[in-house]
């Protein structure tokens, strides 16, 4: 069975790390194409980035707690 490549209501899980390396290595050029947006796109995108690499990892180390 393959991964989902692009779909308009699919949402990531943020459990699964194919999810949150896809997010994170996703260029910001898929999200704006005018260049104007590209910068205030970035800098939200840095943020998300890094919140859901740490949510990934908040939720790997419960799940091996438990």
């Amino acid at each position: 069975m393959g991964e989902t490549l692009y779909s308009s209501t699919y949402q990531p899980d943020p459990r699964n790390a194919l999810d949150v390396l896809a997010f994170v290595l996703t260029p910001v050029e898929a999200f704006a194409s005018h260049p104007d947006e590209l910068e205030a796109v970035a800098e939200l995108l840095g943020a998300a980035k890094c919140e859901a690499i740490e949510r990934w990892q908040s939720l790997r180390s419960e799940g091996l707690r438990n």
